[in-house]
């Protein structure tokens, strides 16, 4: 069966963005665009909730981009799309869900296919954690404590025990940790 693979860069007070939505923290280095290509060679499928998907779904970077962000962007968006939203149309790109989450996460997981990458935001996050429909996490923890922000985890009610698979160090002081979800 396929896993659905949250994987995200954080920082380590574990804030997904600054107080006013930036990223500017995230630190692009080789060992952190190594793991982000191996994720996209083992996906074929990312959901989204509709403020992600409306912020990176479809996503061009600029023409003097550079060729990793070009690559990037060019393999993400040759990835079937879904986005969970209850308000958001149909846009002719992505399948969207409206309803019976679980369901319908369930009989995307049990089709062939590659793994999923559950890409965000923080409430679908929570969503997917209280039906525990993550099998794996995969957090690029970041070298800054920004204090305030928006948290990768809140308002989750129940525990979820995790199983260290790998800790990858970098040179740029990112640490890549894998877990998968202990059931």
């Amino acid at each position: 069966m396929r896993k659905i693979i949250l994987d995200l860069a954080v920082t380590l007070d574990s804030l997904i963005e600054g107080p006013n939505g930036e990223y500017d923290w995230c630190i692009l280095d080789e060992e952190a665009n190594s793991s982000l290509d191996a994720l996209l060679n083992d996906i074929d499928t990312i959901f989204y909730g509709s403020v992600s998907y409306d912020l990176w779904g479809n996503y061009q970077p600029e023409e003097d981009a550079s060729p990793f962000m070009k690559d990037l962007f060019k393999a993400v968006h040759s990835k079937e799309k879904v986005v969970f939203s209850k308000t958001k149309s149909e846009d002719g790109k992505a399948t969207f869900i409206r309803s019976d989450i679980e369901q319908q996460v369930k009989a995307i997981k049990n089709k062939p296919g590659k793994n999923i990458w559950l890409y965000g935001g923080a409430g679908l996050i929570r969503t997917f954690m209280e039906l525990d429909l993550i099998d794996e996490f995969r957090l690029a923890v970041h070298p800054v404590i920004l204090g305030q922000g928006k948290p990768l985890f809140s308002n989750i009610s129940k525990r979820t025990n995790l199983k260290l698979k790998s800790a990858t160090p970098s040179s740029s002081g990112v640490i890549i940790l894998v877990y998968e979800a202990a059931r």
